[in-house]
């Protein structure tokens, strides 16, 4: 599934011919993917199909398309502080683009079936967050994946804004995939060959939009154990902010906000006015040469070509001015 664009020279080409297609139609949903390179997310001897509109299959590890994904971050809607469950987490790269969005107060969980793909997303993670100069220039809700069949979410694990399932789904499953929602949220997943968009207006009302059509793997059917009994999926605990968490954030982002503020002043663009500072003259001391002729001296003043800025007005803390004191050389004759 892809081929929809050109690809690119690197990930900003990528993201200018997604703009042009219009895939990529806000500024939240074009920041993000311009934050994280693409090709991050790709094993090193793959890398040269990175900013293709292609998806990418290796072993367990896929990748969609970047048009696929594209219209995935428009459908949902994000908003900073919302709730989201990725199913089929895969690499976490597309979780890591919502992560930030959704900011500091937002929660962002994976559900990934294979675990050398859960470890995968990790190190993709880690990675990102040590080398990634977008780390420090977004407030990011850190993913956090487990491993587990996404069709075996534990029944009382708490409801989210925003869902999105990265594998086929059978009908038999929508209403399965729509009880995750909270009301007022956006389901995206694909459903019967088309991507969809399914929102909740009620506890039992809903509205339906078909995107696109698309191709994905099917989901796969849970295993029952050895006695019988599915293994339920424990989503992460919404955890609660300490108060040192809190501050944290506060201070990042007033320093955010004191750096960018610098920025727009340095660019002209906005610019407050700024405290005035007395320039510092430099008084000048007049070149005074003595020439001897035979047994008599003879006396001559040579002018600095700066003699002239020298004799003029000297400037002051306050403002005042003063005249430099004039000085009458002493000659006498040897």
């Amino acid at each position: 599934m892809g081929g929809a664009v050109s690809a690119g020279e690197d990930n900003d080409e990528l993201i200018d011919n997604l703009k042009e297609a219009q895939y990529i139609r806000s500024e939240l949903v074009e920041q993000a993917f311009r934050a994280i390179d693409r090709a991050d997310y790709y094993l090193e001897e793959f890398k040269e199909n990175a900013y293709k509109d292609l998806a990418w299959k290796h072993g367990n590890i896929h990748l969609s398309a970047p048009c696929i994904y594209s219209e995935v971050m428009e459908a949902l809607d994000l908003q900073p502080g919302l709730s989201f469950l990725n199913l089929g987490s895969g690499t976490g790269y597309l979780s890591s683009m919502v992560g930030l969005i959704l900011g500091p107060f937002g929660v962002n969980h994976g559900v990934e079936l294979h675990s050398d793909v859960t470890e995968y997303a990790k190190q993709k993670l880690d990675f990102f967050i040590r080398t990634s100069d977008s780390f420090d220039k977004f407030d990011f809700c850190e993913p956090s994946f487990v491993t587990g069949n996404c069709l075996e979410i534990s029944p009382d694990c708490s409801q989210y804004d925003r869902v999105y399932c990265g594998a086929g789904v059978q009908k038999e499953h929508e209403e399965y995939m729509k009880s995750l929602l909270k009301v007022g949220g956006i389901l995206v997943m694909p459903l019967e060959e088309k991507l969809t968009k399914i929102t909740r207006t009620g506890p039992s009302a809903w509205e339906t939009k078909k995107i696109l059509a698309v191709s994905f793997a099917p989901l796969i059917q849970p295993c029952q154990s050895e006695s019988g009994k599915s293994r339920l999926v424990q989503l992460p605990p919404l955890a609660v902010r300490s108060l040192q968490d809190l501050a944290r954030i506060a201070i990042r982002g007033t320093i955010k906000k004191v750096i960018h503020q610098e920025a727009v002043n340095k660019n002209g663009n906005g610019l407050k006015n700024t405290p005035r500072f007395k320039r510092r003259r430099v008084r000048r001391r007049r070149l005074e040469t003595i020439v001897f002729l035979d047994k008599e001296v003879f006396a001559s003043r040579i002018s600095n070509p700066s003699d002239d800025n020298s004799s003029g007005d000297l400037e002051e803390a306050g403002g005042k001015k003063r005249r430099p004191p004039h000085r009458t050389p002493s000659l006498s004759p040897r």
